[in-house]
């Protein structure tokens, strides 16, 4: 305990965004808090976005999510994409920033206890092989090793596989987003017996149209997965 508390007084933690001086190990400073935009309140049981209005409204939902009927069953997310949000998401994303999935797992096990429920399977959204050999690493498998360890849950980073490239789906509209990703996704010929008749908890970073999550849950449920459910890090809202 000596040791610790000299290097704490050596190297205080630190604010994961901005770095000023914070309490604990992995966190945020307050104004840095305020401005991720973590969504609370009243959401879209689907995919987590935040609507107007107060309470729990069970089984309330997007506009999104009641006229393209989604594949899986529930969803959350942790914050809305945008502001210090979306600077943490694209830190770990593009700038190697690692450190990030610690905290980023955890703030998005706390967004989806709603919907966790035990025996569920969680693994993230597959790169392309060649993808994942510039990057080095997923993300989303990052995170989801995170939230599957706090919930006590089985992770299975590579149940599915990106069978072909399908480059970045900025700038292309709802439509061009579902066909790049049309038959993009199926489950490891290795995982087929861990899928069926599971309840597949898929994991990402950011989630704007859900045509990624889209086409991962029907290869799930292809598969012989009983059921599926969402959880993201950043959810785009159209106004963000």
């Amino acid at each position: 305990m000596g040791l610790q508390a000299a290097l704490r007084l050596i190297y205080p933690p630190q604010c994961v965004n901005c770095g000023e001086r914070v309490d604990s190990d992995f966190g945020l400073c307050g104004p840095c808090w305020r401005e991720t935009g973590f969504i609370a309140g009243l959401v879209c049981e689907t995919c987590g976005l935040p609507l107007p209005g107060e309470g729990e409204g069970e089984g309330a939902q997007c506009d999104d999510c009641l006229m393209l009927g989604r594949p899986w069953e529930r969803g959350r997310a942790a914050f809305l994409y945008r502001d210090v949000g979306r600077k943490l998401v694209l830190g770990l994303k593009h700038a190697d920033r690692t450190d990030l999935a610690r905290p980023a797992g955890e703030w998005l096990h706390r967004a989806a206890r709603p919907i966790l429920q035990a025996g569920m399977l969680v693994a993230p959204v597959p790169l392309h092989w060649r993808r994942l050999f510039r990057r080095r690493y997923n993300q989303a498998a990052l995170v989801s090793a995170r939230l599957a360890h706090l919930a006590g849950l089985a992770h299975c980073p590579d149940l599915l596989q990106r069978v072909r490239p399908t480059g970045s789906q900025e700038g292309r509209d709802r439509a061009a987003r579902f066909g790049n990703l049309a038959g993009a996704m199926r489950v490891h010929k290795r995982r087929v017996a861990l899928a069926k008749g599971a309840h597949v908890l898929l994991v990402d970073d950011v989630m704007t149209s859900g045509a990624t999550l889209t086409a991962c849950a029907e290869a799930c449920l292809a598969a012989g997965a009983t059921r599926v459910s969402v959880a993201v890090l950043a959810r785009v809202a159209k106004d963000a």
